[in-house]
């Protein structure tokens, strides 16, 4: 199978400037690096094809030569490809000398680094229900909650051991808390990088632990923290606080602290998305003389006026009453859904003036009316 274009395979083009190329390179390798896909021969054939174009494209002279002749110029000696070996084993060096040439790989933070970095292990997160108010979630709220987490213990400030004595340096990693593993393939040695058996990847080994809290570092603690919530978050909606979970055993940074918003259930309104619903009932003379009601709104009452002859079912809009969901700039409204109440007893004399009122034509329903009612109805409510 013929190999692919350099360009191709980096997403970059032949004017692409070397950062541009190493930007590519870094991007692709960081997807598809195999600590990242265990087991997933794709993956693994992607990252080094990539390693292969950057080896080539990443170097002037032998770009250069590639940009002249192509594949066939990379062949044989004198400033050509190095070998898959040479490619794979030299990886970390490859990284090193591109990105900011200094001592460690971009995997170091990612993936543990195979030139001494030490991976930092991140604490388990904390997941708490927060129930918030209609008027909360429309203007944003700040709360103080109590949270239970894993905190460093206050008398080995998380070290895990009874004093700096107590604490030895692992004889197997040297102290990195990594051991490197170097895999064959087909195109040649791999190197990737792992926790020392030894030390848990800790990179130190404990002699003597710290009694409060047995060798871990952490104990459990309930702490006040303060959450500033912005204005029209959704019921079911998921925030993230970083730092604020747990601190894993004996070193790391703590985890992130998750917080699932559930809103509660108002007396009287009901929101779907940015829209407010209320239901008003007004009395069938009200609803044929007309009359003034109070609504209430998220932010309390306000008068509006019903007309003469309102029809059940009719959709009243308060423009700018309802909620401004979160990131955008548009505001909902109020949707009032007028029913008309039909009392289910009447008395003698209630029952006469009915019977009037049931022979007026005036009082026989429009089913014209009726029907184009309807339709406006609907296209009042998405206007």
């Amino acid at each position: 199978m013929s190999k692919r274009d350099y360009y191709e395979v980096l997403g970059v083009s032949r004017t692409s400037s070397t950062d541009e190329i190493k930007k590519a390179y870094r991007k692709i390798a960081i997807k598809y690096h195999p600590d990242k896909n265990p087991g997933d021969e794709s993956a693994e054939d992607k990252f080094k094809e990539a390693a292969e174009a950057y080896d080539a494209l990443g170097n002037a002279e032998k770009k250069a030569k590639y940009d002249r002749f192509g594949h066939q110029g990379m062949n044989g000696g004198g400033g050509g490809f190095q070998s898959a070996d040479d490619i794979f084993s030299n990886f970390g060096d490859i990284f090193g000398n591109g990105f900011g040439g200094g001592g460690g790989s971009p995997f170091d933070d990612i993936f543990g680094g195979g030139r001494g970095g030490q991976r930092q292990k991140k604490g388990s997160s904390v997941r708490i229900k927060l129930k918030l108010t209609l008027q909360e979630i429309a203007h944003g709220v700040d709360k103080k909650i109590k949270v239970k987490r894993q905190v460093l213990c206050d008398t080995c400030d998380g070290s895990g051991a009874k004093d700096a004595s107590a604490k030895q340096t692992c004889k197997q990693c040297n102290g990195s808390g990594q051991v490197r593993r170097v895999t064959n393939t087909m195109l040649g040695q791999m190197v990737t990088t792992a926790a020392c058996p030894s030390c848990n990847g800790q990179g130190a080994i404990i002699t003597d632990p710290c009694k409060s809290c047995s060798g871990e570092g952490v104990q459990m603690k309930e702490e006040v923290t303060e959450i500033k919530l912005p204005a029209g978050i959704e019921d079911g909606m998921q925030l993230s606080m970083a730092g604020k979970g747990n601190y894993p055993p004996r070193g790391g940074v703590a985890g992130d602290l998750l917080i699932l918003i559930e809103e509660e259930e108002h007396k009287f309104l009901k929101r779907e998305g940015k829209n407010v619903h209320y239901d008003l009932c007004i009395s069938f003379p009200d609803a044929v003389l007309g009359t003034t009601v109070e609504v209430p709104t998220i932010d309390g009452s306000v008068k509006v006026p019903i007309d003469a002859g309102t029809q059940g079912g009719k959709i009243l809009r308060l423009r700018g009453k309802g909620i401004r969901p979160y990131n955008t700039y548009e505001t909902g409204d109020q949707l009032i859904h007028v029913n008309v109440w039909i009392p289910q007893k009447l008395s003698k004399d209630e029952r006469k003036e009915m019977e009037k009122l049931k022979i007026s034509d005036n009082f026989a329903p429009d089913l014209d009316k009726q029907d184009r009612s309807f339709f406006d109805k609907v296209k009042e409510f998405f206007n």
